[in-house]
């Protein structure tokens, strides 16, 4: 597995994107707007930073700013097969948050783990193909 992403929830996508822009010379390739949050992809080359606003004030991004602040949301790894991911993260007795893949941010099927079982990190499985 590879990182494809690291996610990072912020109040303000446009300032943020601004900020990592001029800072470490990136930008925004892709955004768009999910259920109750609005998504960017910053090109890293190797990968990609997500930043996540919520558009509305429920959800899970909007409840993790509330109890954290802005900062590192998740971890994503691509993966080839993640019904197989899946399948080793639930032999290993780690719980997953979604049980069967869902649709993600760019088109790509995502599926979370529990943090309590994976050191603290959320971590998200990103089918790569």
């Amino acid at each position: 597995m590879d990182i494809h992403h690291i996610g990072i929830a912020t109040k303000s996508i446009d300032e943020l994107a601004e900020l990592y822009g001029s800072l470490l010379g990136i930008q925004v390739v892709h955004e768009e707007e999910l259920e109750t949050l609005r998504v960017a992809f910053l090109d890293l080359g190797h990968g990609y930073l997500e930043l996540l606003e919520p558009v509305e004030a429920s959800g899970p991004v909007a409840s993790y700013l509330e109890r954290h602040g802005s900062g590192m949301h998740h971890l994503a790894l691509a993966t080839d097969d993640i019904d197989a991911a899946l399948d080793r993260a639930r032999h290993l007795g780690i719980t997953t948050i979604d049980d069967e893949p869902r649709p993600g941010a760019w088109g790509h099927e995502v599926a979370f783990l529990h943090p309590r079982d994976t050191g603290g990190v959320l971590l998200e499985f990103v089918a790569s193909h």
